[in-house]
């Protein structure tokens, strides 16, 4: 009789926490960690999520919002945290940088927006000027990110709104119960980084293998974790003058 096969595909969220200590520490040869030796490794965990923030866009970390528009209103706050003690019921939280926005009216039709830089909005004459926006403005502070609009909303953009998608941080890995915030296809460097890492402060003379291999791994997830889409190329055609 045939073997048969678990059924599911849940490793991802059944990999907890503390299972991904227990195997980068297994892979310096330490076993039977507890202690302090399990808070360093969930603090270098954390330290090593902040640095994938760090290395472009992951695509499981992109969201979606609207923000409800106000008269004379040109900035928007989104925030980085939960824990900046703001109760504002349209605040965003966990926010690192927004992507792409458009205006969207009443009868639900989108109008894109142009992301611009600091230069260019300080280059704009007339900041206050009502009307449709049509460009905006990204500020990424340590506790907040700002949206500008150029222009600013007026009587008749009121109550309309602006979707964006944004790029989500990845979230802290919180109780060694939880299961962690990364998809699969990231677990296999998720557990070689954080090996990496421990091995900087408990096996130094392994630091280098296990950065090279680490890096391999990270490498070949950031490449499968991009969006797949058609591409066409059509040469250019030149007409010699007569």
């Amino acid at each position: 009789m045939a073997n048969t096969t678990s059924g599911t595909t849940t490793f991802d969220k059944t990999f907890s926490i503390d299972e991904i200590i227990e195997e980068a520490y297994e892979r310096i040869g330490m076993q039977g960690v507890s202690g302090n030796q399990l808070r360093t490794a969930r603090r270098s965990l954390n330290i090593m999520f902040q640095e994938w923030g760090n290395r472009g866009l992951h695509y499981w970390e992109v969201g979606n919002n609207s923000i409800t528009l106000v008269q004379g209103q040109a900035e928007y706050t989104m925030y980085r945290s939960t824990s900046d003690g703001t109760s504002s019921t349209t605040a965003v939280y966990g926010v690192s940088d927004v992507l792409e926005m458009v205006y969207r009216n009443s009868s639900s039709v989108d109008f894109p927006l142009t992301k611009i830089d600091r230069s260019s909005y300080q280059g704009l004459s007339s900041k206050t000027q009502q009307g449709t926006p049509t460009q905006y403005f990204v500020q990424r502070f340590i506790d907040r990110v700002t949206v500008t609009l150029y222009l600013t909303p007026g009587s008749t953009e009121a109550g309309n709104f602006i979707n964006y998608y944004y790029i989500k941080r990845i979230q802290d890995v919180g109780s060694y119960t939880n299961a962690s915030d990364v998809p699969f296809r990231f677990v296999p460097c998720m557990a070689s980084g954080l090996s990496y890492y421990l091995s900087q402060k408990f096996a130094p003379q392994r630091t280098q293998e296990l950065k090279l291999l680490y890096e391999d791994e990270l490498q070949r997830a950031l490449v499968e974790d991009g969006s797949s889409t058609s591409a066409f190329i059509t040469p250019k055609t030149y007409y010699p003058s007569i």
